[in-house]
């Protein structure tokens, strides 16, 4: 029997929690990892996230000329994507980061003041679900690793949509789901024990890398995240899966 005005839930991990709740507690996660948070994903990957952010700043193939190039970075507070965004384009590339958690934000401010890009790089705190910038402003829109642990994904790609310019693209690189069944339980097997004990040893504190690996387990698969992004009123959806499946770029535009 349901019960009566029962308060909506949302997965945090493989928990369901409170839907108000949940931003709270990924803020949290990342509170505590923010300082740490490039050696996290050299944990969670291997090291191989450096390779993945450089195919995905390929794929947007920033101007070299002179030609004004805006992009918005969500979720990615201390500037990993964007500085590369900012060396491959050309002098009139400029980003703007938007991450919800503080803390990013201010290693991601540290890191820029540090190597001289506050001219070209804007950083703000921000909601993914409700961003603060006009329609139609933006000419490019990344999310690395970021889109997972928003509560309402359908909201974050409403947003995007919204943000970008005609002809805008959006790109996303997350992790994914392996084809592969037996491929699958062996990263699963290594991601659920060696991840949370390395994190562990590495920071003091397995938990937060327990719940980055359950949120990841918990993503929809490629297939099922690129329709969402088509719902979202994007064209010519596409993604491409890179070793073996464990991450994937997913790529659309507004038309």
């Amino acid at each position: 029997m349901t019960q009566k005005n029962a308060q909506p839930e949302a997965a945090f991990g493989f928990k369901q929690v409170p839907e108000a709740d949940k931003q709270g507690m990924v803020n949290d996660v990342f509170s505590k990892a923010a300082a740490r948070y490039d050696q996290m994903n050299d944990l969670m990957s291997s090291g191989l996230h450096r390779l993945w952010k450089d195919d995905m700043i390929t794929m947007l193939n920033p101007p070299k000329g002179e030609r004004a190039f805006h992009v918005l970075d969500v979720a990615g507070g201390t500037g990993d994507i964007a500085f590369r965004i900012l060396d491959a384009g050309g002098p009139n590339t400029r980003v703007t980061i938007a991450d919800i958690s503080p803390e990013m934000v201010s290693e991601g401010q540290k890191r820029a003041e540090k190597e001289g890009r506050l001219g070209r790089c804007g950083l703000t705190v921000g909601n993914a679900e409700k961003l603060a910038f006009p329609d139609s402003h933006f000419d490019a829109y990344t999310i690395a690793f970021g889109i997972r642990n928003v509560t309402h994904i359908d909201r974050a790609l409403t947003e995007a949509y919204r943000v970008l310019k005609p002809g805008g693209r959006f790109l996303c690189l997350e992790f994914s789901h392996m084809p592969v069944e037996l491929a699958q339980k062996i990263y699963d097997a290594y991601s659920f024990t060696v991840i949370p004990a390395v994190g562990k040893v590495v920071t003091g504190d397995g938990q937060p890398y327990r719940y980055l690996v359950e949120s990841i387990r918990m993503f929809p698969k490629q297939d099922d995240f690129a329709a969402m992004i088509s719902a979202a009123g994007f064209s010519r959806v596409t993604y491409r899966s890179l070793s073996g499946g464990i991450v994937a770029i997913h790529s659309g535009w507004k038309i």
